[in-house]
């Protein structure tokens, strides 16, 4: 049977992020076409490690203290410790520990990494933090059997450090979203069809501040709805909620997946301001639900959303876009129908787990009984990473 274990993520069932909804649509995929899964689950305690199925998934569920970055790093290290035990495909999701996985290269196994974004340019990362990331960005091209890129412009940055060879450009996907229940929207104190939705983190580099100031300054008709946790302590968090105008409902953060998916429906237009990263979860699931998208002008952005989106670049470009855009129902339309046809033509999850399968059968290996004494295998390991950067053009260094 083909096997592969997932690393890197919280678990499943999804319940935190775009990497476990990944994982989660990855593994039930994989599962109905003959394979074995195996993810790694992390949970908050001191419990022994729990081995259960899900759906037809097993799991392995690793208890560690807290709900941090230590215990998420130490986490990784205890599932890295399992996967090295076994001679099984594994996947990578994330590179944010990827010095831990020098044990599965030596122990020869195959490990497959999705590089997600740079995460070292983030601006909310101190510099201790940034230095962890951009280190082990260098790591994971080094130690990853191969890399898998989920934007152009991510595997553009991998080829600085490896040859483009050694990289696979496969995207994210989301469900198409073709109808909806209105309560869901009305509970909310929204009526379908007059109001845009903002969903994401309040960081600065998710524009959050520039979005609410420029749908303030004027009354626009419609409410913006605005999704994500914010805290009081939080100057910036304060300082998006002192920019909104009373035409401006703060949400909060919500989780229950037909809640959202009613919210993206009959919403009038989606507001996304990521500045960074690669193919971002939420813009896809936009597309999915036939979103009017207008977007911050960038690489990342325009590649997912595409010709027919609209863009801003500061605080007055995106306040003429709603003016322009929410008295003009016929833009609107067009707008979500390219959209639609976006999603279509390469974003849907069948396409994108078609793709991953076909690049995992391709690191298939067969079961071996026996294996080389640690100390060669850490020779081999060395070697293989010479040759290989010795094979990279200077240029791609």
């Amino acid at each position: 049977m083909k096997t592969l274990r997932i690393l890197g993520t919280r678990g499943i069932p999804a319940a935190h992020g775009g990497f476990e909804t990944f994982a989660e649509h990855l593994a039930l995929y994989l599962r109905d076409r003959g394979w074995r899964v195996i993810v790694y689950c992390q949970e908050e305690g001191r419990a022994p490690t729990v081995r259960d199925t899900w759906q037809g998934i097993e799991r392995i569920r690793i208890s560690v203290p807290g709900d941090n970055s230590l215990s998420t790093m130490w986490f990784d290290w205890l599932s890295i410790l399992d996967a090295a035990q076994h001679n099984d495909l594994c996947l990578t999701l994330g590179y944010n520990t990827a010095i831990f996985n020098t044990v599965l290269r030596v122990k020869g196994v195959t490990n497959i990494i999705n590089m997600d974004g740079i995460e070292w340019i983030r601006a909310k990362w101190s510099k201790p933090a940034k230095l962890w990331f951009w280190m082990n960005d260098w790591f994971g091209c080094w130690l990853g059997n191969h890399l898998v890129a989920d934007h152009p412009a991510i595997k553009d940055h991998l080829v600085t450090r490896v040859s483009g060879d050694k990289i696979t450009m496969i995207p994210y996907g989301a469900i198409p979203v073709a109808e909806a229940s209105e309560e869901p929207v009305r509970k909310l104190g929204l009526e379908p069809g007059r109001y845009l939705t903002v969903i994401a983190r309040p960081e600065p580099e998710n524009s959050l501040l520039e979005i609410v100031q420029a749908f303030s300054v004027k009354p626009r008709g419609y409410k913006l709805a605005v999704l994500g946790a914010y805290n009081e302590d939080n100057p910036y968090h304060s300082a998006v909620k002192r920019a909104a105008s009373n035409e401006v409902v703060f949400l909060g953060a919500i989780y229950d997946a037909p809640v959202v998916q009613a919210l993206r429906f009959h919403s009038a237009m989606y507001v996304h301001g990521h500045q960074v990263g690669g193919t971002n979860p939420s813009l896809v699931e936009a597309l999915g639900a036939g979103n009017a998208v207008i977007a911050h002008d960038n690489r990342f952005n325009k590649w997912v959303a595409g010709n027919g989106a609209e863009y801003f670049n500061s605080t007055a470009s995106l306040s003429d876009c709603f003016s322009r855009l929410l008295s003009d129902d016929k833009a609107l339309s067009s707008m979500r129908q390219a959209s639609k046809q976006r999603f279509q033509q390469a974003l849907t999850w069948p396409i994108v787990l078609g793709e991953y399968e076909n690049l995992l059968e391709r690191f298939l290996k067969p079961k071996t009984k026996a294996r080389p004494a640690l100390h060669r295998d850490a020779r081999d390991t060395v070697r293989e990473l010479i040759v290989e950067q010795a094979r990279t053009p200077r240029k791609a260094r």
